[in-house]
């Protein structure tokens, strides 16, 4: 059979509201209240505020390895906030604000990639996991969620994240077809921010768009500019309403970019260029929304001032809980891998045990090691 008798639908539709320069189009301006516009504006200030703060803390040595999220805040806060509180979320490991958008306080993902088991603990009544580091997996950890709450007949959906690098992952392919198959309460959102570490997005597929996967498995795809908060916010909520409704699942494609590094492990000048680099940084999803809050009257100079320090501030607070944080025990790290202990590895347990001992590091209350 030639090419040319295979029908490719090879264009989706692209979602844009708000221009580079902050003017959105009227007809598809979804037009929020003042308080939730606002809310959406505090709650990028916040990622990025946290997201500077956790890097600093790394370069110190007092937090491990990090994935930054600094140039793509509109994904997670603008595609969370428009879930219901009973839907579930599935992150990647760089949707900050979602995190705290369903009340994960925010020395809590402090405490994950301080490697502290309490950062995977979610929030009291959230159904938001935790980061999934893993790529790709929580795929199908929300297509197995979406499938349940079918068999039990719910009305919620699951919004699930995804970089553009875990679309080569079988595990995406996977809970896409299940997805399709069955009809599942399902929004796929993937934050191509073009890089997968040092791959470029070209290199991940040879589909003119990532959107457009949603062809084969049977349901809409729509691609949305990543950097565009409203754009977000709306297509993920036009994409929750039909899941519900019984509609089944949604690929999104949000265009956005990682300003960053990929980890704080990553050199990118090793692989993209700073003229790149620059120009994307004048699309910055925090500044296109200033400008139109601006022009609506919602944002003010003073306002602008007053929600950066009083983020600041949550960040602070937060950070200074971690930095008290004592009531975790190091030797714990050796017991929970298997149900009967290794010879070698209880060996090691009491090896570090004596070190800890000799080096005078006191106990609490509960018998546990103090870290220093």
């Amino acid at each position: 059979m030639s090419r040319k008798n295979i029908r490719l639908k090879e264009k989706v539709e692209r979602l844009v509201i708000l221009d580079k320069t902050g003017k959105a189009n009227e007809a598809l301006d979804p037009k929020l209240d003042d308080e939730l516009s606002l809310y959406l504006y505090k709650l990028m200030v916040q990622s990025r505020v946290l997201d500077e703060r956790m890097i600093n803390l790394q370069r110190t040595g007092k937090m491990g390895t990090y994935a930054p999220c600094r140039g793509q805040e509109a994904t997670a806060c603008g595609a969370t906030p428009a879930m219901d509180k009973d839907d579930w979320i599935a992150p990647a490991y760089r949707e900050v604000g979602s995190f705290i958008h369903r009340g994960w306080p925010m020395e809590s993902l402090i405490f994950f990639w301080g490697g502290y088991e309490e950062g995977c603990v979610p929030a009291k009544g959230s159904n938001h996991l935790p980061f999934a580091v893993p790529i790709a997996t929580q795929c199908l950890h929300a297509m197995g969620i979406s499938w349940g709450m079918k068999v039990k007949g719910e009305s919620d959906a699951v919004l699930c994240y995804i970089g553009d690098g875990g679309t080569s992952e079988g595990d995406f392919h996977e809970a896409l077809n299940f997805a399709g198959v069955y009809k599942l309460p399902l929004v796929m959102f993937v934050v191509n921010n073009h890089w997968a570490i040092s791959i470029p997005r070209e290199m991940q597929t040879a589909s003119p768009t990532i959107a457009q996967k949603a062809v084969a498995y049977g349901f809409d795809g729509i691609q949305v500019d990543g950097n565009d908060i409203l754009g977000c916010y709306a297509a993920v909520n036009e994409a929750a309403n039909k899941a519900r409704s019984g509609g089944g699942p949604t690929l999104i494609e949000a265009v956005t970019y990682r300003m960053m590094f990929h980890t704080t492990a990553d050199d990118p000048k090793k692989y993209r260029s700073e003229d790149e680099v620059k120009k994307w940084e004048k699309l910055d999803p925090i500044t296109r929304y200033e400008k139109y809050l601006t022009t609506r009257g919602t944002l003010s100079r003073n306002v602008q001032e007053d929600v950066k320090a009083e983020a600041v501030k949550l960040v602070a607070e937060a950070v200074e809980r971690y930095e008290l944080h004592r009531e975790v025990d190091p030797v714990e790290c050796f017991d929970f891998t298997y149900e009967e202990m290794p010879p070698e590895l209880a060996e090691q347990r009491e090896d570090f045990i004596r070190v800890l001992d000799e080096a005078g590091v006191k106990r609490g209350p509960r018998g546990h090691y103090l870290l220093p």
